[in-house]
């Protein structure tokens, strides 16, 4: 009877257990290993990881401490800066704004700001897709006298806009975060509100990303992921700068599930209509003709040969990446909490593995 018994359950587990269900089981734990490769350090800061397909998660992984102090996990509803990964949401905000016929990427910079420097010649999309020319100001060596002080947009701009141009607008690209801060200020001007509470209301309401934030050392932010550096002696917390020097180039703090819906919406054309959201994933070409691969606050890059769209992010004590694969509707993003990790090779080898999964299960 108990061999009988036994036999029942056995076949009742065979039943159950579909291939679909092996399938993901098996892929979680191909992903678990790849993360494992690098945020292997249970005691330290760490990680998180999702991947999301048709809009929903269908893997979450966290991994290493929120807080060393206070020994707490991270969990994946763990907030963290973004970094660079912000300059997707300023270059949204101003197709918002070119949406509401409140200007035009077309228009030359001196149209907002008179004064700058050979303005007349720079463009708003000059400075979405990094082509500027104009002096990226995080590799001027006078940045440490201002990367504690409160800077109002206009003193940030002022801080770079007397610098010799790199070269002429157009003729080549070269990432650059001063751009990405005078579309701030733009937005600021031409919108009436400052940048914080522009995106604050017009994204983060919106879309019901309630986990995200502009960043702050100072406000007390639920599940925040606290930031590190790593020396030979072992982890410090990470160095304090005023985030009104990155502003719009990299400000922002976000979950991976808010950041899920924020590509959602992209998606659904909740906050662009389909022709002004085409044009953040177009391919643009320089002066010469020749096409770059960065459209307006994204890489437009390629995943085993499937064209992708990407960004990582980097601030003291974090580092992000995202990928997108508009084909497949696969989201793929990673955070990590110290500097001393970088998750962008990771994403993208998980992006390349569920690929690969999706195939096979197609054949």
């Amino acid at each position: 009877m108990i061999r009988i018994k036994y036999a029942l359950l056995l076949l009742s587990l065979i039943i159950c257990t579909s291939p679909g269900i092996v399938a993901a089981q098996s892929l979680d734990a191909k992903i678990d290993s790849l993360i494992l490769t690098l945020f292997n350090d249970k005691d330290g800061p760490g990680g998180v990881f999702m991947v999301a397909q048709n809009g929903k998660a269908i893997y979450q992984k966290a991994v290493g401490k929120a807080n060393l102090e206070s020994d707490v996990n991270l969990t994946p509803e763990n907030v963290f800066q973004l970094g660079s990964m912000t300059k997707q949401f300023t270059a949204i905000a101003i197709l918002m704004l070119e949406e509401q016929g409140k200007l035009n990427v077309k228009d030359p910079i001196s149209k907002y700001i008179t004064d700058y420097p050979a303005g007349n010649k720079i463009t708003i999309h000059h400075l979405l897709t990094h082509t500027s020319g104009i002096k990226d100001f995080t590799s001027m060596k006078s940045l440490s006298t201002i990367a504690q002080k409160d800077m109002s947009p206009e003193m940030m701009v002022g801080f770079f806009k007397n610098e010799p141009a790199d070269f002429a607008p157009g003729e080549k690209f070269e990432y650059n975060n001063s751009g990405y801060v005078l579309l701030g200020y733009i937005i600021e001007l031409v919108s009436g509100e400052t940048y914080k509470d522009f995106i604050q209301k017009y994204i983060f309401d919106k879309v019901g990303m309630s986990q995200s934030y502009y960043c702050s050392d100072k406000q007390v932010i639920p599940k925040r992921a606290y930031g590190y550096h790593k020396k030979a002696y072992g982890y410090v917390n990470k160095t304090m700068i005023s985030f009104s020097v990155p502003f719009s180039s990299g400000s922002l703090m976000s979950t991976t599930g808010d950041m899920l819906k924020w590509q959602n919406a992209l998606n659904q054309h909740q906050l662009l209509n389909a022709e002004e959201t085409k044009k953040a994933f177009t391919r643009y070409k320089l002066n010469n003709g020749e096409e770059f691969t960065y459209g307006y606050g994204w890489h437009l890059r390629e995943i085993k040969g499937i064209p992708d769209r990407e960004h990582g992010g980097s601030i003291f004590g974090f580092k992000t990446m995202a990928i997108y694969i508009p084909g497949e509707d696969i989201y793929v993003i990673g955070m990590s909490n110290c500097d001393c990790n970088s998750p962008t090779k990771i994403t993208g080898d998980i992006a390349a593995l569920v690929l690969d999964e999706l195939w096979k299960r197609k054949r």
